[in-house]
């Protein structure tokens, strides 16, 4: 009985390890792009030698699939250089904390910064406290960013990562720690660009994770003075090389104006950029080749793979300006990692309303509801969109879980499920069968 016990105990350890060991296996363009970006690039902070690879990996991929004039369009950067991080509280109790310093932040003294740390259990608390008052202070800014399906909380929880920094440091703060801007419960810290108003001075600053964050929290309800250690040496550096991939598949007829597809190909340096945006990528450029079959469309599909989107939106912005006397009639981004697509919105101007409503109708039999709302498009053409008025159709996904990986080492590809993948790519394809089809004049509100 002994044997028969043990026996059964080995098998299920040997099941139980292979499960953890088996990440979930795609196939086709999509999963290859995203399964191949991750593993042979990496990790591609803008302006590092591995965003550079891939360009280069890039240009390769989409020249073997049959792009045309594939080609690398440089530009320059203010980038990011991550140096050694670390944190501790050290009274009332000695804690070691998990941290990551966020894009921009300035790096502490040599031998890091030792100081007070004061509690603020939210943006707007730490907005109303009087000037000079956290003068040699270090700031901590909680918040409770919650899960939903449309990612709709990352704008106002945002707020804490983009504007605190720059709040605390005009309010004489010598540093910063956030809680991290996401929803997960892990012991991951989320990185993210943060940004210095004009005149105020970069000081350092770093987002811990949700259960350090909620150690804090605790610390602080006790009315215990509060001190921190930090050592956060990264820094800004100028002048570095970025760039956007473009590619086109050109249509039967070249003189109409091109639908664009976009992603972005940078990622932060502590995942592999899994969700954000490798499956963009893979996304966009697997429906524009899909929507190929049956025919060459009439319209030219072009596939941006933009750099720096995750420092600024740069790429966007040198897109915008490199073709600024090119017209273009319809933009689309993919950039919400690979959850389901649920919903449809569009923005066509009056005269192609129709064309709007055939958009909602071939993805009907996918699921894919419409909304009401306007679509915007994502950073990556939303500078395009302004500067010619383009129309839009914005695929929403599925954000449940999204900002549980955001920005974090997490970002990785055992974390995308195939099924959900392929579901996007038909979507898309859908779409750009529709658009790409469409002889008239196209155009946005």
């Amino acid at each position: 009985m002994r044997n028969k016990i043990r026996a059964i105990a080995l098998s299920a350890l040997l099941l139980s390890t292979a499960a953890n060991a088996a990440p979930p296996q795609g196939s086709g363009t999509a999963w290859d792009i995203l399964a191949d970006m991750t593993t042979e690039v990496g990790q591609r902070l803008a302006g590092s030698p591995r965003e550079a690879a891939a360009r280069e990996w890039g240009v390769a991929r989409l020249k073997t699939l049959g792009f045309s004039n594939v080609h690398i369009e440089p530009f320059t950067i203010t980038g990011f250089v991550r140096g050694a991080e670390s944190a501790e509280l050290t009274a009332p109790y000695p804690q070691k904390l998990h941290i990551t310093a966020l894009g921009y932040s300035a790096p502490t003294p040599k031998g890091g910064l030792t100081g007070e740390l004061v509690y603020f259990p939210t943006l707007d608390a730490l907005k109303a406290a009087p000037e000079g008052s956290l003068r040699g202070k270090i700031v901590f800014v909680d918040h409770a960013m919650r899960a939903n399906q449309d990612g709709s909380g990352y704008g106002p929880y945002g707020s804490v990562r983009r504007q605190g920094p720059g709040i605390a440091s005009a309010k004489g703060a010598a540093g910063i720690v956030i809680r991290s801007v996401g929803t997960d419960s892990n012991r991951d810290p989320h990185t993210g660009v943060t940004s210095w108003p004009d005149g105020v001075k970069p000081i350092p600053a770093g987002a811990v994770s949700a259960p350090d964050a909620n150690l804090i929290a605790r610390i602080a309800g006790t009315g215990k003075p509060m001190t921190i250690a930090l050592v956060l040496e990264s820094h800004a550096q100028p002048n570095l090389p970025s760039g956007n991939v473009v590619a086109d598949l050109p249509g039967r007829d070249p003189s109409l104006p091109p639908i664009l597809v976009a992603c972005h190909l940078d990622s932060w340096d502590l995942g592999t950029g899994a969700i954000d945006d490798a499956a963009g990528c893979a996304i966009v450029t697997s429906a524009a080749l899909r929507a190929q079959e049956g025919g060459k469309p009439l319209r030219t599909i072009r596939v941006l793979w933009a750099g720096s989107e995750e420092l600024g939106g740069f790429g966007g912005e040198a897109y915008a300006k490199a073709h600024a006397s090119e017209p273009h009639a319809v933009a689309m981004e993919s950039d919400f990692g690979a959850g389901r697509v649920w919903r449809v919105r569009v923005n066509f101007a009056e005269s192609n309303q129709a064309l709007g409503e055939r958009v909602k109708t071939v993805l009907s039999p996918l699921g894919i509801v419409a909304g009401g709302d306007l679509a915007h498009g994502g950073t990556d053409v939303e500078p395009v969109i302004s500067a010619q008025k383009l129309a839009v159709v914005d695929l929403d996904q599925d954000g449940t879980r999204y900002f549980d990986l955001h920005h974090t080492p997490d970002d990785t590809l055992d974390k995308v499920d195939p099924a959900e993948l392929e579901q996007n790519v038909a979507a898309w394809t859908a779409v750009l069968q529709v658009i790409a089809n469409e002889p008239g004049p196209i155009s946005g509100n």
